[in-house]
């Protein structure tokens, strides 16, 4: 019998990550791929998403609605109580072996706890980081905790995870999985990219990805003028490529202040809800920094070997190597870290970065193991103490 092997999605981005994974998993005669598209993947104002995963060659077996539009507390938790009536039923209907589950998103905090009351055993990849400033650090270690499987990005992560108690025989330090993505991933030219969104980049641009730090309360809106207010005073040779944020709270005010301040100065300025992986890994290549506080610019960056620009206490305590330079969420701290990142002395570091989430074999690792470990008795766990 094949092995019924779901990958629950929500976001654009999580999705890049996992498609080779999941491609893989596809064209195995032993496993069957079964996937789950949901959250922003089904919302027009994040771009309807779920497009892509067609368009790559990939069926949906479920769609499971559940935004709703609001990005307040109350409207994040509503979200996640439509989740988990959807991913019941699509469970019910699916009866998946193994679940794979990405990171530490609201939605999947949703979907690990329906799995779990369904008995399917979680292969988790991206455990034991820590992101101090977002609700998604105790999303990530409870995701953990629920699973079966775990697949780490670096070491110190594997560690971690044992010392929360998880069984060193089922947690796997093998990398980052979207960074051999990177290496797979054909790259548009600058004129394609160009022609691609319609705005012309030329040859110093910045890529800005900012989004809430969700816990704090209402810092947002303070955040992110100061952010633009510092970008205003970039040299104007820079052009300004805004990624918009997720759907997390408050991401809607940090959405509609980008939207006003790219509207004017379109020759200069430009906004996209989501380029997709083969245009944002095509922007990385070109691009001379990354600015903001995603995760990205901490993981995916440094291969490119370009400095980033990492803002406030989102990613506060996530490994990270030398082509990352940390200010405060603040006007004078980020133009002195525009001012540092942007020069020469910095970028030749840059250049010359190692990534600590970069290991050969990522792939190859997870797969196999999801494709030959033993389900029996795989959702039952015992305590490792250390």
């Amino acid at each position: 019998m094949r092995r019924k092997i779901c990958f629950f999605t929500g976001s654009r981005a999580e999705f890049g990550i996992m498609h080779e994974l999941m491609h893989r998993v596809d064209d195995d005669e032993n496993c069957q791929l079964q996937m789950i598209a949901t959250n922003m993947h089904l919302s027009p104002e994040f771009g309807l998403t779920y497009k892509e995963i067609e368009a790559d060659g990939l069926a949906i077996d479920k769609k499971v609605e559940m935004l709703l539009s609001s990005d307040t507390s109350n409207g994040i938790v509503k979200s996640m109580g439509l989740g988990m009536i959807g991913f019941a039923d699509a469970l019910e209907d699916l009866q998946p072996d193994l679940a794979v589950i990405l990171g530490d998103r609201y939605e999947m905090l949703a979907a690990a706890a329906a799995c779990l009351i369904y008995k399917v055993p979680i292969a988790h990849l991206g455990g034991g980081d820590i992101t101090e400033g977002a609700y998604d650090d105790a999303i990530r270690h409870s995701i953990s905790k629920m699973s079966s499987l775990h697949f780490t990005s670096t070491e110190k992560n594997r560690h971690r995870l044992i010392q929360m108690g998880e069984q060193p025989e089922r947690v796997f330090w093998v990398g980052g999985l979207g960074l051999e993505e990177i290496i797979n991933t054909p790259t548009l030219t600058l004129g394609e990219l160009e022609q691609s969104i319609d705005f012309n980049l030329g040859t110093k641009f910045l890529v800005i990805t900012f989004h809430p730090v969700t816990m704090e309360d209402h810092t947002a809106e303070g955040q992110c003028r100061d952010l633009l207010k510092a970008l205003e005073e970039v040299n104007s040779a820079y052009k300004l490529l805004f990624t918009l944020p997720n759907s997390d709270t408050d991401g809607r005010i940090i959405i509609s202040l980008i939207n006003e301040f790219v509207s004017k100065n379109k020759e200069r300025r430009y906004s996209i809800q989501s380029l997709g992986k083969k245009r944002y890994f095509s922007a990385l290549k070109y691009a001379s920094a990354v600015v903001g506080n995603s995760s990205s610019g901490l993981v995916e960056a440094p291969s490119f070997h370009i400095p980033t620009l990492n803002i406030g206490n989102r990613q506060q305590g996530r490994e990270h190597g030398d082509s990352v330079f940390d200010v405060a969420a603040n006007c004078e701290e980020v133009k002195v870290g525009l001012n540092v990142i942007l020069s020469d002395d910095f970028r030749k570091k840059a250049q010359n970065t190692v990534n600590p989430y970069e290991k050969a074999g990522t792939l190859d690792a997870i797969f196999k193991t999801i494709s030959t470990c033993p389900l029996e008795n795989l959702s039952k766990k015992r305590f490792h103490n250390i």
